[in-house]
């Protein structure tokens, strides 16, 4: 599926605070063949794209150039406490040429060593993957049924990747795995010297009668 975009060409002299006021991200788009383009995008619009398409994802980009551009989300910056876009970095695709992204791993599946009570721990949420733009993945699925006993262990070699993907990632790295659950082992309380008390208390009393 190619998800489209629609920018135009960013004035730099305008604030990053007139643009938010106007509903509108900054951005920019540059590749190997492609010059560096300031550009404008409207947030409710591209919101919509990023939660289709993701950053793994080609995005067709219009408005730019004479033709529409092939576009990868390079860089997203995020805002800490509304946590919504405030500009994005675009990559323009070489045509024919391979990129590298961090694809998103999907857990689906339902795992009878975590059934019976096994923690499911997922090391790795993304995988490095290289693949020309119509290749590229928009998430890759893990099935964690096989995760039967506990200690049973996902590796990145296990993964079977789409037709045109490679992987770049570790292939000995554990994507995820069925561990036992440890128990918390409560603090044994100190022994009491039973004798000792007696002592003490003994001694008491006689000071007490010698008084």
């Amino acid at each position: 599926m190619t998800h489209t975009l629609t920018a135009t060409p960013r004035d730099t002299k305008a604030t990053a605070a007139a643009l938010a006021a106007a509903g509108i991200i900054p951005a920019v788009v540059y590749g190997p063949k492609q010059e560096s383009i300031a550009i404008s995008l409207e947030s409710r619009v591209f919101d919509k794209v990023l939660r289709d398409a993701g950053e793994s994802s080609v995005i067709e980009l219009s408005g730019v150039t004479s033709a529409p551009l092939q576009v990868l989300i390079h860089d997203l910056d995020m805002d800490p406490v509304k946590h919504i876009p405030r500009h994005v970095d675009f990559y323009a695709i070489e045509k024919g040429a391979k990129v590298e992204v961090a694809v998103q791993i999907e857990f689906v599946g339902e795992s009878a060593a975590v059934k019976a009570g096994a923690n499911l721990v997922k090391v790795l949420h993304e995988l490095e993957v290289k693949a020309d733009a119509a290749h590229l993945p928009h998430e890759i699925t893990i099935d964690i049924s096989v995760l039967e006993n506990v200690g049973d262990q996902i590796h990145v070699r296990d993964i079977k990747l789409p037709t045109g993907v490679e992987l770049v990632t570790d292939a000995e790295e554990v994507v995820a795995i069925a561990q036992a659950v440890e128990e918390e082992k409560e603090e044994a309380a100190p022994a009491v010297d039973m004798a000792a008390i007696e002592v003490e208390k003994k001694g008491k009393d006689e000071e007490e009668a010698a008084a």
